[in-house]
């Protein structure tokens, strides 16, 4: 008889409007989620295609590792059961979420944090015409930091718009390996100009090993160059932050170990994360605990979010309540 009851399902959450980057729209989020013991721990991943990853597959994948989550293994023993990725990262999380809410020791706790406080996320808008991506900056210009995506021809003139519409908010810009070299030379000045705080990854991944030796106008954050500490120190050289994502990293386990030798090397941390529900934001919260920068505005894109929920005040998110998460 297994001693851990372990489920595993599909989800679909629309979005609000349309969201769009470099690589393509998508107007719903698709993620899995897994619970355990009934729904006592949970734990939710987004399936990204990017990563070759599909809901079929990540599904089976999980169903591939049932027997020793269901045996009981550790989180530590799942690093080693299950690849990085959406499937360990929604097991991951659900065992987290089942430790603390069978022990009634928080996770964060658990995590050696001494508070989990309030994190000012960034607001994305999608790649757009300028004009567009004006107006959309103009309905959220009270925000304090606005993330762009770009990755087109009139890329400059779509964050001079931004710029325009917001002239007080911060401006991330983030290119999803979008650029050239050339294009991405070209770029950065015009872009230290406006303000830009941070480009994230401009180049395609192993492209981006020219990077190494350039001094950029604006820092540098990998995204899809980092997935766990084995892309680390290739980073290191390229970058001056990188971009955590637990789906990347394939849970909070990693994700929580890659913070920890990144700050060591002197690199900043941004908590990122997929289009996705609060249960996905709640355990990403411990990462974003001392971040330089926070990008968990995923239930603020939807058209509507699980209850409960994470609280949102502005661009302000609270800590998750216990009924949620951890």
């Amino acid at each position: 008889m297994p001693c851990l009851r372990l489920d595993a399902r599909a989800e679909a959450w629309p979005i609000h409007g349309r969201f769009t980057i470099a690589r393509g729209a998508k107007t719903q989020a698709d993620v899995v989620v897994v619970s355990l013991e009934h729904g006592m721990g949970r734990g939710e991943c987004v399936p990204y295609g990017h990563y070759g990853e599909t809901l079929e597959g990540v599904l089976a994948e999980i169903e591939a590792a049932r027997a020793g989550i269901e045996d009981g293994c550790s989180r530590e023993q799942l690093q080693t059961l299950m690849g990085p990725g959406a499937a360990r990262n929604a097991v991951d999380c659900a065992m987290w979420d089942l430790q603390a809410k069978r022990t009634g020791v928080r996770a964060w706790e658990r995590a050696g944090l001494n508070a989990v406080t309030a994190q000012v996320t960034a607001y994305t808008l999608s790649l757009d015409e300028p004009q567009a991506m004006a107006a959309a900056a103009h309905a959220n210009a009270q925000r304090p930091l606005l993330k762009l995506k770009i990755g087109g021809a009139d890329d400059l003139e779509r964050v001079a718009a931004v710029r325009a519409a917001a002239p007080h908010a911060a401006l991330i810009v983030d290119a999803n390996e979008a650029l050239s070299f050339e294009d991405f030379r070209r770029l950065a000045p015009e872009l230290a100009v406006l303000g830009v705080k941070l480009i994230e990854q401009p180049l395609k991944v192993g492209e981006d090993v020219d990077l190494e030796g350039f001094e950029s106008p604006v820092p540098l954050c990998a995204d899809e160059s980092v997935h766990t500490r084995a892309e680390l120190a290739a980073c290191a050289r390229r970058y001056s932050a990188i971009n955590i994502k637990l789906d990347k990293t394939g849970g909070l386990t990693e994700a929580l170990a890659l913070k920890a030798e990144a700050e060591a090397l002197g690199l900043q941390i941004m908590a990122g994360c997929m289009v996705a529900t609060s249960l996905s934001m709640a355990p990403a919260m411990l990462v974003a605990q001392g971040a330089a920068y926070v990008d968990l505005d995923g239930p603020l894109l939807l058209e509507r979010d699980r209850e409960p929920g994470m609280t949102y005040d502005g661009s302000t998110v609270r800590p998750p309540a216990p009924a949620l998460w951890g």
